[in-house]
């Protein structure tokens, strides 16, 4: 299978590298309008074109990794040429783009998926398998200022990959909303009936955070995005006093997590899809209603 890269910046060129490890890819393509940053591809063996039109004429699918301004202009060109695709996140820069998208999507047996990286993660994967009632999660995502990400609020850039977790792992029906902060930083309080989702992300920290919390009647889960671990903390056995203090014995596990690269996953799911042709694990519509919680959190708020 032949696949192609559009837009080589940080992203689009960990999206090479991987394609260029996989040995289901015969030929990997990239092109990107600044020509720099496809000098840096010199490394890879990987083929870079003069124009998307000569890429999209030899490649099956594409990773879409260019500014999220340029998400739906890109994206019809690669609809329109009949080329499967993955869509880095967020899926366009607004809802009504976004909806538009999905138009041209209509009656066409392409496979599109979007690159909600976290999703892959596999400590989402276990924390689906313990979870049975969550009564109270938070999580946290935050990071040093980066150039990166110059046309998305922090909504859109990071705190995205949680409201995916969270709306589409973790719950679903109603839910409220309540929001403060602003371009750079943000929390969010989600209600779903009597549980609540608390969720923060800052591109302000002089740490970089990638933490979950979650609470339920019978034990607590406490997890790393970063270092892909997992530990669940049973309700103690036994409550005593010793020395005019109290203490107490708990059960603590550590989850086993087999650890792995998660866009390295993501994007051999992508090309497994493309494949047999199935869609893939983020649809389009999923990444859609994500941008509308993330419209809907700014709106509160900026």
């Amino acid at each position: 299978m032949e696949v192609g890269v559009i837009g080589t910046g940080t992203m689009g060129r960990n999206h090479v590298r991987i394609y260029s490890e996989l040995k289901e890819i015969e030929e990997v393509y990239a092109f990107d309008v600044d020509r720099q940053k496809t000098k840096i591809l010199k490394g890879y063996d990987v083929t870079v074109c003069n124009s998307q039109e000569e890429l999209l004429r030899q490649v099956d699918a594409v990773s879409i990794c260019v500014p999220t301004r340029y998400h739906l202009e890109v994206a019809k060109s690669v609809i329109e040429n009949d080329v499967h695709s993955l869509i880095e996140k967020p899926i366009t820069l607004t809802v009504a783009e976004g909806e538009e998208l999905l138009n041209l999507l209509k009656d066409r047996s392409l496979i599109v998926g979007v690159g909600h990286i976290e999703r892959f993660n596999p400590i989402v994967r276990e924390i689906e398998r313990i979870i049975r009632n969550p009564l109270y999660v938070e999580i946290s995502r935050h990071n040093p200022t980066s150039t990166r990400i110059t046309d998305s609020s922090i909504v859109e850039d990071l705190m995205i990959h949680d409201i995916d977790i969270v709306f589409n792992v973790l719950f679903d029906g109603s839910y409220e909303i309540h929001a403060a902060g602003n371009n750079d930083l943000c929390t969010a309080l989600i209600e779903f009936g009597s549980s609540i989702v608390s969720l923060s992300a800052s591109r302000k920290s002089s740490k970089k955070i990638r933490t979950i919390y979650i609470e339920e009647e019978e034990f607590t889960i406490e997890g790393d995005f970063m270092n892909q671990e997992i530990y669940v903390y049973r309700k103690p056995g036994r409550y005593g006093i010793e020395n005019e203090r109290y203490t107490q014995e708990n059960i603590i596990e550590k989850v086993l997590v087999n650890k792995v690269e998660p866009l390295k996953e993501e994007l051999k799911a992508f090309i497994r899809c493309v494949k047999n042709d199935e869609g893939f694990t983020i649809t389009p519509l999923q990444a859609l209603n994500n941008l509308r919680i993330c419209e809907e959190i700014k709106n509160g708020v900026l």
